[in-house]
């Protein structure tokens, strides 16, 4: 039954059934119209629109659902689907809207990954660029400060020298921004030894404890799966070392049943699952390219992990205030925390994926 006609019969069946009760109930209507009479009709007529609301809402339902999915839908999160429930019209607009998101879904894993592509691209001219013009030219310039500084007088000596090393300085900053724009162990080593550069980097320069487990029997993964996994470690450290205010990390990365799972976990303040920046949007759309999927949940809460063992951990704030964990396991446990100090839920963020991956 069409849409309209399932309308037309809940209003049929509303006005047929008021119809009949004035045919058969011992009502009537004098002129003019008395008190009791005019309280009789005006509450007939109130039943009638309260069962007519009742009955259309109930037939309208599924667009209602429809319309709350249309307004919460996201296409990061792939495979938000409504079942196709209802009349015939309604159930034809339910699948058309479903085939809609599918289509958006892939025409937004294609665009991104030719957005992704190009910025990675990008990113290898410009590391590629520094290395070669930057890195040369200020490598000549230590030199040629090197033989001014050995031919200089003794006041003029030293201030050479000092420039000779705020020239160094500068030439190590260039180069680490050409390994974090492209890095170059990735490609040469394999995804292992450039989580461990990455992590031994950002935590010499953060001051973070980065605890790393990789899984020894880690099968080779795809170029795209390795860099996918790379970005996402690295935004996930750099969002503990300057959002989070955390100072511990654990970088955890294994197999099983044909897949591979990251988990970057810090015990930082934690992260309001609403307020995604552009760079937590970035890594859903890296995961969406291998064919992932990435979560971003509180670290905190009691529970089991991997390694087992308990134990109890106690600061105190230099305000007074004390914070205490205690926990199971790996990754797991429950935080309190008086006055003082604000309870720290840490975050995790998980990507699932293939161990094949698939490139849009």
């Amino acid at each position: 039954m069409s849409l309209f006609w399932r309308i037309f019969a809940l209003n049929a069946l509303v006005l047929g059934t008021a119809t009949a009760l004035l045919l058969w109930a011992p009502v009537t209507v004098s002129v003019p119209v008395v008190l009791t009479e005019a309280i009789i009709l005006v509450g007939g007529l109130a039943v009638m629109l309260v069962a007519n609301a009742a009955l259309l809402r109930l037939g309208l339902a599924p667009l209602e659902r429809l319309t709350k999915l249309m307004t919460t839908v996201d296409l990061l999160r792939p495979g938000q689907r409504l079942p196709a429930r209802g009349g015939a019209e309604v159930a034809e607009v339910i699948r058309t809207f479903n085939a809609m998101l599918e289509r958006l879904e892939q025409e937004r894993v294609a665009g991104s990954a030719r957005v992704l592509l190009a910025q990675e691209a990008e990113r290898r001219r410009i590391a590629q660029e520094l290395h070669d013009e930057v890195g040369q030219s200020m490598t000549a310039i230590l030199l040629g400060l090197k033989r001014a500084a050995d031919e200089a007088p003794p006041p003029l000596r030293a201030d050479l020298y000092e420039v000779q090393e705020i020239t160094r300085d500068s030439l190590d900053e260039v180069r680490r921004l050409v390994r974090r724009l492209r890095p170059g162990v990735l490609d040469d080593l394999g995804l292992v030894s450039a989580l461990t550069s990455l992590t031994e980097e950002i935590a010499t320069h953060t001051g973070l404890k980065i605890t790393r487990r990789f899984d020894a029997d880690l099968p080779a993964l795809g170029p795209e799966t390795e860099l996918v996994l790379y970005r996402v470690v690295q935004e996930s450290l750099t969002n503990a070392a300057r959002h989070a205010d955390a100072e511990r990390v654990t970088v955890a990365l294994r197999h099983t049943d044909g897949r591979v799972m990251l988990a970057v976990t810090d015990d930082g303040c934690g992260i309001d699952a609403p307020c995604e920046g552009a760079g937590i949007r970035g890594m859903r759309e890296r995961a969406l390219l291998i064919g992932g999927s990435l979560t971003i949940s509180p670290a905190g809460g009691a529970g089991t992990g991997t390694g087992g063992g308990t134990g109890t951990w106690a600061r105190t704030g230099a305000d007074g205030g004390t914070e205490t964990r205690t926990g199971t396991g790996t990754g797991a446990g429950t935080r309190t925390g008086t006055t003082g100090t604000p309870i720290r839920t840490g975050t995790r963020v998980r990507l699932t994926a293939p161990l094949s991956g698939k490139q849009a």
